[in-house]
């Protein structure tokens, strides 16, 4: 592995364990292979020692092996990454962390979640969908954020799905015209087609593929008629096209961490908006949608 590999996976945070709610305060922890694909195992804990870190918790649920001083992890319960491009990145409340396992404390509420993959088109991915309704519940790091949606004028319908289902799970949203930015202070949700959407910063780093964005899909054409899937090495192996959707994050904005519900059409923006539920995006990395129809991407994981 590269010294920046290497300091990537120690790095990488997020979560995605359980659908729905969970008991206030409790702190889950999911393990998975191949982009969440195929389940590990997973733990819970409702009290957390001051001392709690993320490698502390998965040491004492799991059977772990590390290199480098104890902070990288070669393998869990056997499962081991490889000088091939594979290795395990984990994530809090969906969301990259800035420290190595060792040094990342756990807050009450986190969602933890560790996946073995491969890295070929990207070694760092930074943010996901799998760990809803995180992070606008508990935040980042501890700290809860104001969420801002932004909206297009033709996406007044999806745009009220996804505040319902946000307000379910108590989260307050404020309302502003597409383009006016969330700040660097607040999560945003951004709603529209890709017409509307693609002079977004985020739709900016998913134009230019994985390694800028981290997200395994990307728009064809001169107005976003066709969405293209990719498999883990970047490359497209299959293009949906009328009534697609995409639901994807990022936290590498200067404005902070997105998330952006978009589609080919109109009826896209819907069945993506219809698609953010803990139910549907759990375990995902981001999600890819037609009608009822999911494709989780990166595909080739997924299949």
């Amino acid at each position: 592995m590269t010294a920046v590999a290497i300091v990537s996976a120690i790095a990488i945070a997020g979560c995605g364990l359980g659908a729905g709610k969970s008991a206030p305060g409790v702190v889950t922890l999911a393990v998975t292979r191949d982009f969440g694909t195929a389940p590990v195992g997973s733990a819970a804990e409702k009290s957390i020692p001051g001392s709690q870190t993320v490698m502390r918790m998965l040491e004492r649920s799991f059977k772990v092996t590390t290199r480098y001083g104890g902070g990288f992890v070669q393998s869990i319960d056997g499962h081991a990454g490889s000088s091939s491009r594979l290795d395990w990145f984990y994530y809090v409340n969906g969301i990259e962390a800035t420290l190595g396992a060792a040094g990342t404390s756990v807050n009450k509420g986190d969602r933890i979640w560790w996946d073995l993959h491969d890295w070929t088109a990207t070694d760092s991915i930074p943010a996901v969908v799998g760990s809803f309704p995180e992070p606008f519940i508990h935040g980042i790091n501890g700290r809860r954020f104001p969420v801002t949606l932004e909206c297009a004028s033709d996406a007044a319908t999806a745009c009220k799905r996804v505040t319902t289902e946000l307000d379910s799970i108590g989260v307050k949203v404020a309302s502003q015209a597409i383009g006016t930015g969330s700040g660097s202070d607040s999560l945003g949700v951004i709603v529209g087609t890709w017409h509307d959407v693609r002079s977004e910063l985020l739709a900016a780093l998913i134009e230019h593929g994985p390694a800028s964005s981290g997200v395994y899909a990307r728009f064809a054409g001169s107005s976003g008629s066709s969405l293209q899937l990719l498999n883990p090495a970047g490359h497209v192996v299959r293009t949906l096209g009328a009534g697609a959707g995409l639901i994807a994050a990022s936290a590498q904005t200067s404005t902070g961490p997105a998330w952006l519900i978009t589609g080919t059409d109109v009826a896209g923006v819907s069945a993506a908006a219809a698609a953010l539920t803990p139910a549907r995006l759990r375990d995902h990395f981001a999600l890819a949608v037609q009608g009822q129809t999911d494709f989780p991407v990166p595909l080739e994981a997924a299949s």
